[in-house]
């Protein structure tokens, strides 16, 4: 889970025509990158990075904790809001249902919780093969980036095992395979990569939403 960075001005938000809310900043870099991988493809999908040059997007990352206390924060704005929210597993699954369907009644805001455990769920195996020479399968509900680190930390042949490094040794080596997955790898993914990992456009209906809610002020 990314720490919680700052929350953008007041003033860079005042002039977004919508606010894409995410758990952290690894959430922002896979979706910049995969919406312009869609984009070149097909260029009724917004490119995200680029409304987010325009000043027209402003991403706010939440820090993947606490979330009811973000539900209204921007409210008073009275700005187009999307929320993004990792499925993750139960009891926290029906925890951040319940909260996006409070969501859903206001005025001018969409939450979805995606249909995998996290946004690296959807990356294709053989992104993650062209950035690292390692073999892996996922499921849609694995922790993909705890398996990654496992792997690449044991084909390094050190003398511990991953089972005994200490919990603190253990993510950090995760947060850090995290962030070249959402990055290095999510650049690597093509759209036929999306096409085999996300057969039913689920991440292409984010975007449409997002372009939906910004033209709508």
């Amino acid at each position: 889970m990314d720490p919680i960075p700052e929350t953008p001005t007041h003033g860079t938000i005042d002039l977004a025509r919508v606010l894409v809310i995410v758990e952290g900043t690894n959430d922002i870099e896979f979706l910049r990158r995969i919406s312009l991988t869609l984009h070149a493809h097909d260029q009724d999908l917004p490119n995200l990075a680029e409304m987010e040059q325009q000043g027209h997007l402003v991403f706010v990352p939440f820090g993947g904790s606490n979330l009811p206390s973000w539900t209204y924060r921007f409210a008073s704005l009275g700005k187009p809001e999307f929320f993004l929210l990792d499925h993750e597993v139960p009891p926290e699954t029906e925890q951040r249902q319940e909260l996006a369907e409070v969501i859903n009644q206001r005025p001018q805001c969409r939450a979805v919780l995606t249909r995998k455990r996290s946004l690296e769920n959807y990356l294709h195996p053989a992104a993650i093969r062209e950035v690292t020479p390692i073999e892996i399968a996922f499921g849609d509900f694995d922790p993909v980036a705890i398996l990654v680190a496992k792997q690449l930390y044991e084909s390094r042949l050190h003398d511990r095992p991953w089972e005994l490094l200490s919990r603190r040794s253990q993510n950090r080596l995760s947060s850090r395979a995290k962030r070249w997955l959402n990055t290095q790898c999510a650049g690597h993914m093509t759209v036929d990569h999306l096409r085999d990992r996300d057969p039913e456009g689920e991440i292409a209906s984010w975007l449409t939403t997002i372009g939906q809610l910004a033209h709508s002020v």
